[in-house]
């Protein structure tokens, strides 16, 4: 008999390259969170809107809505601005990185330079396991 995974927190992913979006989704699955997926920050709205999440990784370059004005736009509202984000990005340089801290990023991860592992261990961490 398969055993159902209870699923504690749920967790939203916001970005917009499909393999990477993918395997965050299933290596999040994995350990244990529901994982709900966006591939801009329109879809990133609703799910906040009709879901409730407890995490979110965010892209900084996304089409429509960069990731720098949605994290603003999160920060400024008082029925999102506790949900941690950690950004996840291309986007190495220090300005970016300081710019994204100072708006309200619990923690930046530059795509190329981030274990998975790291990132899993990261959100574990930010909710308490």
């Amino acid at each position: 008999m398969k055993t159902k995974i209870v699923y504690k927190k749920n967790l939203l992913i916001v970005e917009d390259d499909e393999i990477l979006l993918e395997t965050l989704v299933s290596s999040l699955e994995s350990i244990g969170f529901k994982v709900f997926s966006a591939k801009n920050t329109e879809d990133a709205a609703f799910f906040i809107r009709e879901k409730k999440v407890d995490l979110i990784t965010l892209d900084l370059v996304l089409p429509k809505i960069d990731g720098f004005t949605f994290l603003k736009i999160l920060k400024a509202d008082k029925k999102t601005k506790k949900i941690p984000v950690l950004v996840l990005s291309n986007l190495g340089d220090d300005l970016s990185i300081k710019k994204a801290k100072e708006i309200g990023a619990k923690n930046y991860y530059i795509k190329t330079e981030t274990h998975l592992d790291v990132l899993c261990e990261q959100v574990l961490k930010l909710l308490s396991y």
